[in-house]
């Protein structure tokens, strides 16, 4: 994935709070992505195997391809038996019309759409699909808002906040979808969930200092937290599909 491309491969660094801080996918959401879709899925960008484990206990037959290597050994403790490459979307290590389905989860803001669209089209069958999606904090509610005051937008909330999802030829109209859900967290994971950010992966030691003690003020100042609570944490799952033309 050559967009920004040292951040895409830098969070293998940060794979323990990943692992442990972001969340899995709606299951209708991933069901909307998939569809009537035969069993064959490229999880692409696959990171730790949040998407990975999901279409495995569906019954998919899976890849995964991420280019990080750490982030696919995570993967492989998690989810063992699915066989994992090296690769980005530009250049992906599997056969033509080699899949079903391709997805992408919180990746595709890394691409070259262009090129990602045409190599991702080698790979999946005509007929077949590409699937996007992203989780994306709901920040309507007030502590939320702070929590992305304190660890800015990202490249992906800022693509999908101006309308700039795009996918190219050999895919065809792009559909999309979102889910309203929300997940509990403790002060602890929400730390962990800003440690799992590119953000915060590329900052300086002072500013990584700064995030960690702006949001232990803002855990503290929240009473749902005390003695070991969790609160929810409101998301908003963007899902996007297109068929390969």
């Amino acid at each position: 994935m050559t967009k920004q491309q040292p951040l895409s491969q830098s969070f293998g660094r940060a794979s323990g709070s990943y692992e442990r801080a972001r969340p899995g996918y709606p299951e209708e959401a991933v069901a909307w992505l998939l569809d009537d879709s035969p069993k064959r899925v490229a999880d692409i960008g696959a990171g730790t195997g949040k998407l990975t484990r999901q279409l495995v206990a569906d019954g998919r037959e899976v890849v995964a391809v991420d280019p990080d290597a750490e982030m696919l050994r995570s993967l492989h403790d998690a989810v063992p038996g699915v066989p994992t490459f090296v690769g980005s979307a530009e250049r992906l290590p599997l056969p033509d019309a080699s899949v079903d389905t391709a997805l992408f989860a919180q990746a595709w803001h890394w691409v070259e759409p262009v090129a990602a669209s045409t190599e991702v089209g080698r790979v999946v069958r005509p007929g077949g699909r590409l699937g996007l999606i992203w989780n994306v904090r709901d920040e309507s509610v007030e502590w939320v808002r702070r929590f992305g005051e304190i660890c800015h937008v990202s490249v992906a909330e800022r693509m999908i906040t101006n309308g700039e999802t795009i996918v190219h030829e050999p895919f065809g109209v792009l559909e999309e979808k979102t889910f309203h859900w929300a997940k509990p967290f403790s002060a602890d994971g929400i730390l962990d969930l800003a440690r799992s950010r590119s953000f915060y992966i590329g900052a300086d030691a002072a500013n990584q200092e700064r995030i960690d003690r702006e949001l232990r003020e803002l855990t503290d100042a929240l009473p749902e937290l005390a003695d070991g609570g969790t609160i929810d944490l409101p998301y908003v799952t963007h899902a996007y599909r297109a068929v390969r033309l």
